[in-house]
């Protein structure tokens, strides 16, 4: 953090993670040292890996593994290194004009006025509260954030026995920090019909952590005054049963952080509730784009990290040009796909970050076919060889829209 802290910057980013910090990099390196500031509310940057103190992060952005805390180191070194200028401790709590931050901070209240605005703001998971769990209200329930970040920051002791609610792959990363915490998972719980994980995570977790996973269950009641005591499992026959634990973990069931972006009045997307946007990553609102697990509720922080590199390049064309709002046309989902990620498309312009559209579905495909449709036509037909399964982005290459007409109507992707 700089001594004085700046009221204008070339840009600003908002949040401190893999996109933000990503980003930060390619564009204080393309704009010189001090035109790009990174506001992050925390007191140290480096987003959620900062605290996920197991390995498995940096496959696609460093081209290496880490382990979550040195990653984030890295991030942060190569923005600074770069010429960004990171402030930390600093809430951006809304809007005093176009493109102008109201930011509360040590040094005080002040407003940041910049030409570009990033929001990399990123997600969160649901708390219990939100997922309607009934039964008592006692100590011991916590998402998996709280968990890493009581266990991996504060060095603080959890529990002794765990139930985890979710069998996605942020499941498998809290049965590891309840693991490092001395804490045993007695169970996991998935109202599917499988772990929602990647098949190799199923199989060491089962295997080589002996997690049992209670598949098409779900979690009906926390029970205990004080202190959790058990939970009350119903599978699908209706059957009931208690399963004793001191602690329960819910995980997964992601939502964006996407407050800012609602103060603005941005265009949310009722799927992703995150903001809409093109294939550059521009929202609705000129000179202000999104980035990270904001517009994908959730994916890997190394895909959060190459969502940042590709923002920087639309975000230096709006310096440069003032390029125009999203143009294109409007893509859309069927059940049980719940949202896609960009919502808007030129067809014969750039593709997406990464030539992929990031999808969500509810039910596992094993084999999707996936359709594109546009003013009642079948457009395009494609296998593809990897499942559509519910817990983990679906990942579908963006050449399927190559039939797509620039001047047709909205377009509906869906599994056939």
């Amino acid at each position: 953090m700089s001594a004085t802290p700046p009221t204008h910057v070339s840009v600003a980013v908002v949040g401190g993670g893999p996109a933000g910090l990503t980003a930060a990099t390619a564009l204080a390196g393309a704009l010189g040292p001090g035109a790009v500031l990174v506001l992050d509310r925390e007191r140290e940057a480096g987003g959620i890996p900062r605290h996920s103190d197991h390995t498995g992060y940096g496959m696609r952005d460093l081209h290496r593994v880490a382990r979550g805390p040195a990653y984030a180191r890295t991030l942060v070194e190569r923005a600074t290194a770069a010429g960004a200028v990171i402030e930390t401790g600093a809430m951006v709590t809304g809007w005093a004009g176009e493109r102008t931050l109201e930011v509360t901070a040590p040094t005080g209240r002040r407003t940041v006025t910049a030409d570009a605005v990033v929001l990399a703001t990123g997600a969160r998971e649901r708390a219990r509260p939100a997922r309607w769990i009934p039964g008592d209200r006692p100590d011991g329930v916590l998402t998996t954030g709280q968990l890493q970040n009581l266990v991996h920051l504060h060095h603080r002791p959890v529990g002794k026995r765990a139930v985890v609610i979710g069998g996605e792959l942020v499941s498998w990363s809290a049965v590891l920090t309840l693991r490092e915490a001395g804490c045993r998972t007695v169970a996991m719980v998935t109202e599917h019909p499988r772990s929602e994980s990647y098949a190799a995570f199923r199989l060491a977790g089962r295997l080589g952590l002996r997690v049992p996973v209670l598949a098409r269950s779900r979690v009906v009641a926390i029970e205990g005054r004080g202190r959790v005591t058990g939970v009350v499992v119903e599978d699908a026959d209706g059957a009931r049963r208690t399963v004793p634990c001191d602690l329960v973990v819910t995980t997964g069931d992601w939502i964006p952080d996407h407050e800012l972006a609602r103060l603005n009045g941005l265009e949310l997307d009722r799927g992703t509730r995150g903001p809409v946007v093109d294939a550059a990553l521009r929202t609705s609102a000129p000179g202000v784009f999104a980035a990270g697990n904001l517009l994908h509720p959730v994916d890997t922080a190394d895909v959060a990290a190459l969502d940042g590199r590709h923002v920087a390049t639309a975000v230096l064309d709006w310096l440069g040009r003032g390029a125009a709002a999203p143009s294109g046309v409007r893509l859309r989902v069927e059940a049980p796909l719940r949202w896609i990620a960009p919502q808007v498309v030129d067809p014969g312009g750039p593709p997406p970050a990464r030539g992929r559209l990031l999808l969500w579905t509810d039910e596992h495909v094993a084999r999707p076919r996936v359709e594109v449709v546009q003013d009642g036509t079948v457009v395009t037909r494609r296998r593809l060889p990897w499942p559509a399964a519910p817990g983990r982005v679906f990942r579908v290459p963006s050449a399927v829209l190559d039939g797509v007409r620039r001047d047709g109507g909205d377009v509906t992707l869906r599994l056939g």
